[in-house]
């Protein structure tokens, strides 16, 4: 058992407009995955788990450059979660690391990377178990602009758009399988 706050808070300021967009955009994602967790005992999902999970997989955002949300890092944006994948790594959590790294869209494939010219590891990064796929669905529901509301299915998968059909028809898997 670990506490996912006093992790987040050796890389954040608790007192920074940062922290506070974090660590409220992941209780929100926290709270939708555990009410899937509840509602699907049948997946089996590890619930404890699944709360530390998503309260870290953000953990990445303040290595990038994203003035909107207050990170004032030197990498891509879409760089986050295989960067607060090697924080949790090196903080000895490398399933949780793997939550990080697979949580971008829905997850990004090997080849969505090449033929976008995304600039992250030349690796499959899309979710595998059954805790980093409903962590990664909860997250596609909650912005870190607007915290405090939560997007519907169709707004949801609109933003998901932008990576490709691929991600779009995960995403309507993953609907039928949580919702």
């Amino acid at each position: 058992m670990i506490d996912p706050l006093a992790i987040i808070k050796k890389y954040y300021d608790e007192n920074s407009k940062l922290y506070h967009i974090l660590v409220t955009h992941s209780k929100e994602v926290t709270e939708k995955a555990l009410k899937i967790v509840d509602a699907h005992p049948e997946l089996g999902a590890d619930r404890r788990f699944v709360e530390e999970g998503a309260m870290l997989h953000d953990i990445g955002i303040f290595k990038t450059s994203a003035a909107g949300i207050c990170c004032d890092g030197d990498q891509p944006y879409i760089c986050h979660g295989y960067l607060g994948s090697e924080l949790l790594q090196a903080e000895g959590l490398p399933r949780h690391a793997m939550v990080a790294e697979r949580h971008t869209g829905t997850g990004l494939s090997l080849k969505q990377i090449i033929e976008q010219d995304l600039p992250v590891p030349h690796r499959d990064m899309r979710p595998v178990s059954i805790e980093e796929q409903i962590i990664c669905f909860a997250d596609k529901f909650f912005s870190k602009t607007h915290l405090g509301e939560e997007r519907d299915f169709i707004q949801a998968r609109r933003k998901l758009e932008k990576f490709g059909e691929e991600s779009v028809k995960q995403f309507d898997e993953w609907g039928k399988m949580f919702l």
